[in-house]
């Protein structure tokens, strides 16, 4: 289940990570000589952390109660095969 979370984890991270990204040229500062026009301002791992780890929470938690209850199967998914 660790596994399976780490990989929730991950997806919801580079979900995340363009969401609240401003250029400077949007955040009304000189871009720096050498750095892309469309380079983020500010960048906080830590505040796109804190989102991956919400996303992927809920995310979880949506697999393991199907993993729990068995709402959806691979019997459910049949419909791919014809």
């Amino acid at each position: 289940m660790l596994a399976i979370y780490v990989l929730f984890w991950t997806l919801s991270l580079f979900t995340v990570l363009p969401f609240g990204v401003r250029t400077a040229e949007e955040a009304g500062v000189q871009v720096q000589p050498g750095h892309a026009e469309s380079a983020p301002h500010t960048f906080s791992l830590g505040r796109v952390a804190l989102r991956a780890t919400i996303v992927s929470a809920i995310l979880f938690g949506l697999f393991y109660a199907n993993y729990h209850f068995g709402w959806i199967g691979p019997e459910d998914l049949n419909w791919l095969r014809s």
